[in-house]
């Protein structure tokens, strides 16, 4: 009988990781090769192709899972399809009021995040229910005909439900979701009342519409793989990384992707814990930097922390971490991140005050460092890395790589250092400490803001440039014990292969207590 294998492959800005794990020995290969922003799925594809190249039959997959990016990527960007929003009569500027919230209390200049759904796309209904989930006024279908018929006319690709009190009562949006399939087949449609069943109408609805606008961009992607690995011969079953920290169902996955915006950060908090805990260390910071972003989580009691309370595509203030009331709030189990603009890939630049700024602008994987030689012209953190000699440029992605440190250094010298008035080499190391400052702000936020003594914790850190940054990092937090793993530039796909399926259910259900309170 031939050995079978468990297979995580994890998607990156920068980079696409595989892990390889036997079922019967534990015997675990790795593969790294760059992500392809485009399609996905090609580089998905490529990660694959090369770890079945060590002399494995594609039927000797059992288990696949996949960490991913692109739902978070395709709402930052603003690339998702033509999304409309159904609700109740009179709530119909619901995502354009949003809350009261400033992630800035004196910025005048502050700009909301602008509403999924565009006010043209947004529609009302007439129809009713009370606090207790009770008819007050029934459905008007015939509404919902006229804009099933104005939804064809528009290009509309997928939709959002969210009625009043519907977490209670379902029957109004089952129905409207009726209506429209009858008359648009091929309507992709979510139901809050499936989606995020819980009271705060702005925040359920914010949440269907994530789903709805990420979902057919997520079918889509997970469809295409399926279809490749099925073309390949891989036969085994496939699951998809939830932001909790758990897996599904590729299915799943597509029905329900505002379940796994933050797939791919999720997994390295997972293995983090795994690492960890198999050292019989229970309380750990989790320090992910990839060529992207840094992200920092926490873990106590060997549980790592999780949060309901979370925006996708929030502004980064400097040295701040993500801000709350600067993106679109999500009522999903999230894995509790801080997550700010300082990967490898981060580019460095000098504002108009003549200050050396370091990101949150990334070359990501095309065109990628200057270094890299692909027609990168920006310098970033891994140009300065191996000007200051902390790359290897001969033994860089196991050794299949090279880097050019002459045009890393010019191209310091030419976009930074010159203006400034230094050397090439000054100014890198000024790079390096300035994301170092940045990395030790978001680490403060997860400990010492939240009452957390990061002396009583031990670090976990990988991502391709994790490790070349912690020690300094854990001097500055004066966390006494640094953890690295073999592989720290592919530890997340091991993270995808460590955890357990998981379905997360939640039902917001009022009651009176004996003071007649609710």
């Amino acid at each position: 009988m031939k050995t079978r294998f468990r297979l995580g492959v994890d998607v990156g800005g920068t980079f696409t990781d595989a892990v390889l794990i036997s079922e019967e020995t534990g015997e675990t290969r790795t593969a790294k090769v760059p992500s392809t922003p485009s399609d996905p799925a090609v580089g998905f594809v490529n990660a694959v192709d090369r770890i079945l190249k060590e002399g494995l039959e594609p039927d000797q997959v059992s288990y696949l899972v996949h960490g991913t990016t692109v739902a978070t990527n395709s709402l930052i960007e603003g690339k998702t399809p033509r999304t409309a929003f159904i609700t109740t009569l009179g709530f119909r500027d619901m995502l354009e009021i949003g809350r009261q919230v400033r992630p800035s209390l004196y910025d005048i200049h502050f700009e909301k995040a602008r509403p999924l759904v565009p006010r043209d796309l947004c529609f009302e209904v007439p129809e009713r229910l009370d606090a207790e989930g009770n008819v007050l006024l029934a459905l008007d279908e015939d509404r919902v005909q006229e804009i099933a018929a104005r939804l064809s006319g528009e290009g509309v690709v997928s939709v959002a439900v969210c009625l009043l009190h519907s977490y209670l009562n379902p029957a109004h949006e089952l129905r409207v979701g009726e209506i429209l399939r009858e008359r648009n087949p091929n309507l992709i449609i979510s139901l809050s009342s499936i989606v995020c069943p819980e009271f705060r109408e702005y925040f359920r609805a914010s949440t269907t519409v994530i789903n709805a606008c990420v979902r057919p961009v997520i079918t889509s992607d997970l469809q295409g793989i399926e279809r490749r690995l099925r073309g390949k011969g891989v036969s085994g079953e496939l699951l998809v990384m939830q932001s909790s920290g758990g897996v599904l169902t590729f299915e799943t996955g597509a029905e329900k992707p505002a379940y796994m915006v933050e797939s791919g950060p999720a997994a390295g908090v997972i293995v983090s814990n795994h690492i960890a805990g198999g050292l019989d260390y229970q309380d750990i910071i989790s320090f992910d930097m990839g060529g992207t972003t840094a992200k920092v989580g926490l873990i106590l009691d060997g549980r790592p922390k999780v949060t309901k309370e979370y925006e996708v595509g929030a502004q980064a203030l400097p040295g701040a971490g993500q801000s709350r009331g600067s993106g679109y709030p999500i009522r999903t189990p999230v894995i509790d991140l801080v997550e700010i603009g300082a990967g490898g890939g981060s580019i460095a630049w000098v504002d108009t005050g003549g200050i050396l700024r370091v990101g949150p602008r990334s070359a990501g994987a095309d065109p990628g460092p200057i270094c890299y030689g692909h027609g990168g012209a920006e310098p970033t953190i891994t140009d300065a890395n191996l000007v200051l000699g902390r790359l290897n440029p001969d033994f860089f992605l196991g050794g299949e790589m090279g880097l050019d440190r002459d045009a890393a250094g010019r191209g310091i010298l030419g976009r930074c250092a010159g203006r400034l008035g230094m050397e090439a080499v000054e100014c890198a190391n000024g790079i390096v400490e300035i994301a170092n400052a940045e990395m030790t702000n978001a680490l403060r936020i997860i400990t010492v803001r939240r009452g957390y003594d990061p002396r009583d914790l031990v670090m976990v850190a990988f991502g391709g440039a994790g490790p070349l940054h912690a020690n300094r990092l854990c001097a500055e937090m004066q966390i006494p014990l640094l953890i690295v793993p073999p592989s720290p530039g592919t530890a997340s796909a091991l993270g995808l292969l460590v955890t357990d399926l998981k379905h997360e259910f939640s039902q917001t259900r009022p009651w009176k207590s004996r003071g007649g309170r609710s």
